[in-house]
Formats: structure tokens, sequence, C-alpha cells
């Protein structure tokens, strides 16, 4: 199975950056819902983003919050992530699971981590979760070999990314600007420069996510970022089918290679 750190070196390869798509877990039904992540492998994501739907999800705009609506109202449960998570990866994808705290807290950290290690994820991201309050979470996933995915902001203080970053693995996620995800016009003109600064700190990959929609998005994102995260446009896309979210991967992935 392929790691973080294959896939980056995989992509720096290769001249671009890495294409992360996430959908939440649960979408558009319990049912279908590896089918979407199944399209995104077939366009060319290189790293998948399993969301865990959340019923309080304060980082997330509009259409991610309706798609995770729309799986918790089907049912969607833990048990249900751990086996999307299983059917991604065993079709070839890289799987990471994007989730808040309280139902990793609720289902156990250590019993969480265990069973996402063995589902074959590679690692979590948590937008709610700071790392001076992270310590069952290094713990468990050094325990099960699990890639610790922090954020930083345009906020984040050069204190704060030199502790969140002594801390990540796999990649660092920088969110593109203050505020919640959804698709924008432009990027957040701040990512270039928090790129920069949390690259003072460390020598891991840094991807950029919120409000990453478009070829034209990718291609700017892709020219400074080791990782362009895309999410909202890939729910708004496998709302129209999986073709059309596989279609929107392919532009995207073609996106990434960058101009010399």
């Amino acid at each position: 199975m392929s790691s973080l750190s294959d896939v980056f070196a995989g992509t720096r390869d290769e001249g671009r950056a890495a294409l992360v798509g996430y959908l939440p877990a649960g979408f558009p039904s319990r049912a279908e819902s590896a089918d979407g992540f199944r399209a995104l492998i077939d366009g060319g994501c290189d790293i998948l983003e399993i969301g865990m739907p959340y019923s309080d999800p304060v980082m997330d705009g509009p259409t991610i919050q309706a798609a995770a609506t729309r799986a918790l109202e089907d049912g969607t449960r833990i048990t249900d992530l751990m086996r999307i998570v299983e059917s991604a990866a065993s079709a070839g994808g890289v799987p990471v699971v994007m989730t808040y705290w309280a139902p990793v807290y609720r289902y156990g950290v250590e019993r969480f981590c265990r069973d996402l290690a063995a589902a074959g994820g590679r690692g979590m991201i948590t937008p709610d979760l700071i790392v001076d309050e992270a310590g069952d979470w290094l713990a468990a996933s050094e325990q099960f070999g699990l890639d610790r995915i922090f954020l930083v902001a345009p906020s984040s203080t050069p204190e704060r990314l030199a502790l969140t970053t002594e801390h990540c693995s796999g990649f660092v996620y920088a969110a593109s600007t203050m505020g919640v995800t959804g698709v924008r016009e432009q990027i957040g003109d701040l990512a270039p420069q928090l790129v920069e600064r949390t690259r003072e700190f460390t020598d891991l990959p840094v991807g950029v996510g919120l409000g990453v929609r478009t070829p034209e998005h990718v291609r700017e994102v892709g020219g400074y970022a080791d990782a362009v995260i895309v999410g909202s446009a890939f729910v708004s896309a496998l709302e129209q089918g999986t073709d059309q979210a596989r279609q929107l991967a392919q532009d995207l992935r073609d996106a990434t290679t960058r101009t010399r």
C-alpha cells in the first residue's frame, strides 16, 4: 500500500502537485458512497479525504453541510466510514479520514485508530483538534502507524506554526482563508504567504484547501503548494453522478502539472 510519503515522492518526480479529493462518507447514500470514491480514484485523485459526517461542522460551508446531513439522515456511522475506507484502499486509493474530534473521542481514540489502520487508512485530518490537546491522538497514531495532519491558518503565529508542524506527519493542511469551506471565485490572497511561512518550520509537504474548485484554481495553488485539496466541487459534481465526479477529477488532475 502506498503511504503519503510515497504519494508526494511520486508527484515531485512528475513535477506536479498532488490532488486530494474530499467527499463525506455516506454521500450521496451509504449504498453509493464507495462508488463516489472509486470515481475520484479513476479520475486521478492521488489522495482521498474521506469525511466523517458530523452534526455540528463548524468549518464546513453549506454544500458540505448539506451532504453531511444527508449522509447522517441515511444512518451513516463510523462502521460505515471504516467500510468505505477499506473499499477505497482496496481499489488502489490512498485514503485519509477527515473528522471532527467528538466522534473519535466517543468511539474511543485507540479503537478508532486501530480500526482505521486495519481498514487501510493512512492518517487523519483533525480540523478542530489543536496539538496542545491531542495527547491521545499523538500516542495512538504512533502505535498504529497513522499520519497526523493538523491545520494551520493565515492567523497562525510563528510559535503556533512551529508547534503544529513539529507534530504533523504526512503533510500539513494549510487553510487558504479564514472561514468555512465552499466554492469561491478566488483563492485567499494569504495562501501563498501561509505556505511560505509554514515551510520555514518544516520540510513536510504543504497542501492548500478551502475554495479550490476549477482547473485554474488548481494551476494557481499547485504553483506554490505540494497538494491541492478540493471538496465542495466534488460534492456538487457527485450530486450529478459518478461520471461527472470522475470527469472533474480528470480535469483537475490534468491541471496539477507545473509549467516549467
